[in-house]
């Protein structure tokens, strides 16, 4: 196969210019700033006017910089951050100035992303690592949200809005200004005892005067949320304190009645009471515990349209497993992970081979700082037996370390081990009476996040002991302002066997190279620009080489928001098997042949200012022996400030040679998020997905009655699309309790 378009591209890059921007001075906007919260002798009166006089006692955060659409200025619009504290609480006050009060809110719900919208992120980091932080923000109406930040931040998957805890605030809008005030309970943060200094780091949108910006200069090669770039906040007047008394209790009650229409079964009504305790153990450890843990109010996940061989991946959204879920997940590679929490509790049916999710009976969590520099995590579970389905019990327990290195570089290990304890054992040996893992991890990330990247090596253990049980990786980045360079390998052996993981693909060894150029161009109207490429290869043992991919491509970013890549490449597969792409039951293209396909790509997403905003990806070209064709994206409405529309589609149309498929894959999911106030929110999700001939709708009414505290009402309706017959139905209540102790 002739690559030459891509050797033309690297010329290309090699000869672009270094630079393309006017000096100034970087070390002076590198430098780490600093901002001091100052002990109050009295509360504040929570209205987000900041009109208490001792918020002026301390230095407050202030001479923020743009990261967009530049980042080698002050921001036009200033925003002030002031700092305070007492034995029980940490307040933070936030003044921001914009040319306007016309404020874009998407809607009243809590936990908003914040791309697209006006509102404030305080990012916390007690223990000074650069590598996990809370999260707390505000926007000009007064809705909050609250999150995790993992892995020093580098991408959006490390940002977990699903993580809860307890905490007020309140906003205002003046003429030219809106303003908030955050009162957070030190019982709802980990922190070091004793320790005068936190690092702390704040980033603000705002859509009037189109910009973005930052407490701590962050250039624009990273991310916005990277915690390689951090000031420093210091306490005068006595160092906070860990609270000598942490205990919480969350009590649930619920009830349900649910109905198998295709298996012909009577409507089954069913009540539920079980919950949570969060333990404070010392300063920086939490021990989670949950008995008959229930997670009917977790929203659905979207469906996709699948035509690969593999397995797709669905993010965790239970509360109990979020809080330093990246001690225990961030193992490995996406595709080659050896604890994936959604595992727990899942088998599988000895009849169908599908999985089945059984009931939890009880857990415990034991995560943190042990020290500055060392985590540890223990986690342990006990599911449900199936006898219906012959499925035994299982026990699963995790244990981690990870001991920080250097400035924000780390080493971990992890064991992973799922036990049948009991005497009642699955005889078809679907599922065998144990599975182990054990494995190791160095995580690189340089003080200045220039280079990031991580090397593994871990063992699987099971009842057919012997083959070819290991797996190794090693992924190397180095970001420039001009240049993004990544190199990865992967080797997953035949036999590694991660039943608690998520490993869709075993046999085989793939390396890759990833490269984008990335110019500042003068005209005001565009942000970025450049070519990227990538390059990546299979290999599967007593095979040679197998599947190989190349892509080419070019990408703008510009001043109103929105960016646009187009590009094309070359995919070549191996089956083994047959393999029927649609996944349909048609006829499989034969195995034991090569297919190669060339396609193109373009890619855009809108302006999210807009009431109207869409984003959609469009692709075409061959696609194993015959054509493909597919366009897939969303289009949203904003109805300010009560809520969205937002329009979900993909469509493929598979065009192969008979007797294969032809068909068309349609998927259509309308999300319709109304807010009735900041604390009832009401989701409706329609899934129309013609793949599983299936149409899905769940309603979701959550009413925040009290901090933390919820109650919610949960409908969950599936037919056949093709008959529109009734699959199955469920109605859900349950309500939730936050009880600090």
């Amino acid at each position: 196969m002739n690559f030459s378009p891509f050797g033309l591209l690297l010329l290309l890059l090699l000869a672009a210019p270094l630079t393309a921007q006017a000096p100034f001075d970087e070390v002076t906007a590198n430098e780490a700033p600093t901002a001091t919260a100052v002990r109050f002798s009295e509360g504040i009166t929570l209205d987000g006017k900041l009109d208490e006089l001792e918020w002026q006692n301390g230095q407050p955060a202030r001479d923020f910089w743009e990261t967009f659409p530049t980042d080698r200025q002050h921001s036009a619009y200033p925003t002030e951050i002031y700092f305070g504290y007492d034995d029980q609480n940490f307040y933070v006050a936030a003044l921001c100035r914009t040319p306007g009060n016309k404020y874009i809110i998407p809607s009243l719900r809590r936990d908003y992303r914040a791309g697209g919208n006006d509102n404030i992120t305080f990012v916390l980091n007690p223990f000074r690592d650069k590598t996990n932080a809370i999260v707390f923000g505000m926007n000009p109406y007064g809705v909050t949200r609250e999150a995790l930040i993992y892995n020093g931040g580098e991408s959006t998957d490390d940002f977990r809005e699903e993580w809860d805890n307890k905490w007020r605030g309140e906003s205002y809008i003046g003429d030219g200004y809106w303003s908030c005030e955050m009162i957070i309970p030190f019982s709802s943060l980990r922190f070091p005892s004793g320790a005068a200094e936190w690092f702390f780091n704040s980033y603000r949108m705002d859509t009037q005067s189109n910009t973005r910006s930052t407490w701590h200069r962050i250039p624009q090669n990273q991310t916005i949320m990277s915690l390689a770039y951090m000031g420093a906040l210091r306490f005068e007047g006595g160092a906070p304190q860990a609270q000598g008394k942490n205990l919480v209790l969350i009590p649930y009650a619920g009830g349900s009645m649910r109905r198998d229409y295709q298996a012909e079964t009577p409507t089954d009504f069913d009540g539920n009471v079980g919950g949570d305790a969060k333990v404070g153990i010392g300063s920086g450890l939490n021990l989670d515990l949950t008995v008959n843990p229930d997670f009917s109010q977790v929203e659905v996940d979207q469906q996709v349209i699948n035509t690969t061989r593999f397995e797709v991946f669905f993010p965790e959204r239970r509360q109990f497993f979020l809080e330093n879920a990246d001690l225990f997940g961030s193992f490995g590679f996406e595709r080659a992970n050896p604890f994936f929490s959604r595992r727990i509790g899942v088998t599988r049916d000895t009849t169908t081979g599908e999985g089945l999710q059984n009931p939890i009976y009880f857990g415990a969590r034991l995560s943190g700082k042990l020290t500055d520099d060392l985590r540890v995590g223990l986690l342990n579970m006990q599911a449900a037996h199936n006898r219906d389905q012959g499925l035994p019990s299982f026990n699963y327990t995790v244990a981690a370390l990870q001991q920080r290195v250097g400035a924000r570089s780390n080493v971990g290990g992890i064991f992973v081990n799922k036990q049948n304890f009991t005497n009642f054992s699955d005889s078809t040996e679907t599922n065998a009476d144990f599975n182990r893992v054990v494995g190791l991890d160095y995580n690189l990330a340089t003080r200045d996040n220039a280079w990031n990247g991580k090397t593994f090596v871990h063992r699987s253990f099971s009842a057919n002991e012997g083959g070819d049980d290991y797996t190794h990786g090693l992924n190397l980045e180095y970001r420039h302002r001009n240049w993004n360079v990544q190199y990865d390998h992967i080797y997953v052996g035949e036999d590694f066997n991660a039943e608690v993981g998520f490993v869709p693909r075993r046999g085989y060894f793939s390396s890759g190279v990833e490269a984008a150029r990335i110019d500042y161009p003068k005209n005001p109207n565009v942000i970025t620009k450049g070519p990227f490429t990538e390059l990546r290869a299979f290999f599967q043992p007593g095979d040679g080489l197998t599947d190989r991919t190349g892509s080419v491509g070019y990408e703008w970013r510009y001043a109103n928001t929105s960016e646009l890549s187009l590009g094309g490449g070359y995919n070549y597969i191996y089956l083994f098997d047959d393999f029927d792409p649609s996944r349909t039951g048609a006829t499989p293209l034969p195995g034991n042949r090569g297919y190669g396909a060339w396609a193109g790509f373009l890619n855009y997403r809108s302006d999210r200012r807009r009431k109207f905003s869409t984003e959609f990806s469009v692709d075409a070209g061959q696609f194993f022996n015959g054509q493909s064709y597919g366009v897939a994206g969303n289009l949203q409405y904003r109805y300010q400030p009560f809520g969205s529309i937002d329009l979900r589609v993909s469509y493929s149309y598979l065009d192969l040679p008979e007797p294969y498929a032809s068909t068309a894959l349609f998927l259509i999911g309308p999300r319709i998020d109304f807010t009735f106030s900041k604390s009832v929110f009401l989701t409706t999700f329609l899934q129309y997905n013609d793949q599983i001939d299936n149409i899905n709708v769940n309603a979701r009414l959550q009413w925040r009655f009290a901090p933390v505290s919820d109650f919610f009402l949960v409908y969950t309706d599936n037919y056949d699309s093709l008959d529109f017959g009734v699959k199955n139905r469920s109605l859900v209540a349950k309500v939730t309790y936050w009880l600090n102790l």
